[in-house]
């Protein structure tokens, strides 16, 4: 009975191995890849200040994937909306 025992743990070691040498000539499928880095556009669009200009603007760009990422002021009397895509 002792001998069955050792038989099957040496059976279940040599499987284990042999998966794990498989594993290891396939190559190394759990690293991870080098990505490429993300690239951006941006777009600057100056507007009128009232609100119905800037919301038809940021509608217009948003429907376009835009993503509106700050607002400038400039010299305060135009509003600059930035656009990320």
């Amino acid at each position: 009975m002792l001998h069955v025992r050792i038989s099957i743990a040496w059976v279940i070691a040599g499987i284990s191995l042999s998966a794990l040498g498989v594993l290891l000539l396939m190559g190394q499928p759990f690293t991870a890849k080098a990505q490429e880095p993300k690239r951006f556009q941006y777009k600057i669009v100056e507007v009128l200040p009232d609100t119905q200009t800037m919301q038809t603007k940021l509608n217009e760009f948003g429907a376009g994937g835009w993503e509106l990422v700050a607002v400038s002021m400039g010299d305060m009397t135009e509003p600059r909306l930035i656009f990320k895509k």
